[in-house]
Parts: C-alpha cells; structure tokens; sequence
C-alpha cells in the first residue's frame, strides 16, 4: 500500500475525478459568474461586453445595499444565537434528565424543508387565526400587528423562524465538542471547588473555542447569502423591508431577466462572503491552541 501511495500517478489518477468535479461545480461557475458581470445579457440573446457598468451601478444601487444591510442585520442576529445554541448545548451535556429527549425535539426542524418551515410559520404569524395574535388577545391586546405586513416588524419576525430552523444543526456541533471534553478535568474542576458556571465558562469554553470560531463563519457567511425561507413568507417585502442580498439577486436575474447585473451581484456577494471569512479569521486567531489528552 505505501508503494501505491508514493507513486505519483497514482495519487494524481485518485485526485483527478475530485478536482475535475470541484472545477466544474465550484471553480469554473465563479470564473462564469464574473464574467456574465461584465456583460449586458438578459439570459437568451447575444451578450454585449460592457466592462465594469453593472459593478459601478451596484455601487450606486440604494436597493441592494438596503438589502446588503438586512443580511448584515439577519448576520449579526445568527451569530449572538450562537450563544443560545451553546448554552442548550451545555446544558444537555451534563446528563440532565430528559435530555437524550431534547435532542431529539431540537433536531426536528433540520428534518424539514425550508418550504415546509415557512408555511408553517405562516400559519403562526397569521393576523387572524395565526398562535402568536391569538395569544395577544387572549392577555389583552385589542389589535395585534401583521408581524409579516410591517415595515418595522418583519425582519425580527423572520429572524425568530430562522434561528428555530438552525437550533439542531449548531446545538448538535456543540454538543458534540463539549462530550469530546475528558469529563477527568471537569471532575479535577469540581475537587478544587469550582462550581458548574466557573467549570462552564473556564474549561468548556476554552475548549471548545475552535468549534465555536468555524461555527461564527458558519452561521455569517451563511446569514449573507441566505436565501429559501424569506422568499417563501415574503419575498421581500412589504417594499423591500425584508430583501436581502441573495433575493435581490434573484429578483434582477430572473425576474427583471437581467442576468448580467445579477451576476455582478453575486460575484460580489461572494466577495464580500470571503472578505468577512478573512476577517473573522484574523479577528478569532490566537497563536496558541488549547489541547488535552
């Protein structure tokens, strides 16, 4: 086996199936991507090369930089959940009864489709019939909000769905980071006097940092190209309040067919998605990683 591993033909004949797919899946539709933006195309006639104009109206564009906010904003809100996350995490680790049970509840919404979700929270934010105004009047509110209709209220109603759609996902990283703990230190903690807060917030943490800072990139990254959920409740509206990049994008592309701004706008959200990455990096970088045995 090891003669087979230090030939190099062999290792590229092994490479090259996977390379090929990544080129053709990933690589090779951004190089596309980017240059559709130099174009005038609506999608079916010949393209007209126009250099940089749709990048230059991008910056001029006030509707996509409001949406470029809303995803910064639905960004922002995905990474403090992630200490929710964490802490249900911490709390089903620590062999609380029931908690084989929780898992099992919270890993319910990865098993729907994101389809799904949004009908069902339709049916909760309903003006008339939906749980949440039938509540306010139940304790007294005479006229409960459109929570999906108003300007004001639609971006933390959506918010709220979201953050439920990915609880199973993060809680169930986390979960597993804080089992592969020795429960020796925790145990070593205790004897000293450490009480379960202290032995939370000084071991677990620490520990667990690693996991903690691919989960941030995860939940910012995927917050500014998200996309299914919103377009569902409601595609965008009411005027815009809830548009976010990726359905602006959709919207120009394959609404207003016009492809080759649609492209400029998602080449640059892929930028912008590797600047943050980068910055997240440099941010959450530590010269020394944490390790037991």
């Amino acid at each position: 086996m090891d003669k087979v591993l230090s030939n190099k033909k062999v290792i590229a004949l092994y490479v090259l199936p996977s390379l090929l797919l990544i080129l053709g899946v990933v690589y090779i539709p951004i190089i596309l991507t980017g240059f559709y933006g130099l174009n005038k195309w609506n999608g079916i006639s010949a393209m007209e090369f126009i250099g940089m104009e749709n990048y230059l109206a991008l910056a001029k564009d006030d509707a996509f930089w409001s949406s470029a906010w809303h995803s910064l904003l639905l960004a922002l809100f995905s990474t403090l959940s992630l200490v929710i996350y964490l802490a249900v995490a911490m709390v089903l680790a620590t062999r609380i009864k029931g908690a084989n049970l929780f898992r099992k509840i919270y890993l319910i919404p990865m098993l729907l489709s994101s389809v799904a979700i949004a009908q069902l929270w339709l049916k909760i934010y309903h003006p008339t019939n939906g749980i949440v105004n039938s509540f306010l009047e139940s304790i007294g509110f005479a006229n409960p909000p459109a929570w999906l209709a108003e300007t004001s209220l639609v971006l933390p109603a959506l918010f709220i769905p979201i953050l439920w759609q990915y609880a199973g996902f993060y809680i169930l990283i986390y979960y597993a980071a804080l089992k592969n703990i020795p429960a020796s230190l925790e145990e070593a903690a205790k004897i000293d006097g450490a009480n379960a807060l202290q032995i939370a917030w000084k071991i677990k943490l620490p520990l667990a940092m690693e996991v903690i800072k691919v989960t941030i990139v995860l939940a910012v990254v995927g917050s500014l190209k998200y996309f299914d959920l919103i377009y569902v409740m409601t595609d965008g509206g009411p005027n815009g309040a809830s548009e976010v990049m990726a359905s602006y994008m959709y919207r120009v592309a394959f609404r207003a067919h016009d492809f080759g701004y649609g492209s400029a706008i998602g080449f640059f959200l892929l930028i912008i998605c590797l600047v943050i990455t980068w910055v997240i990096r440099k941010l959450t970088a530590t010269k020394d990683t944490i390790q037991y045995s």
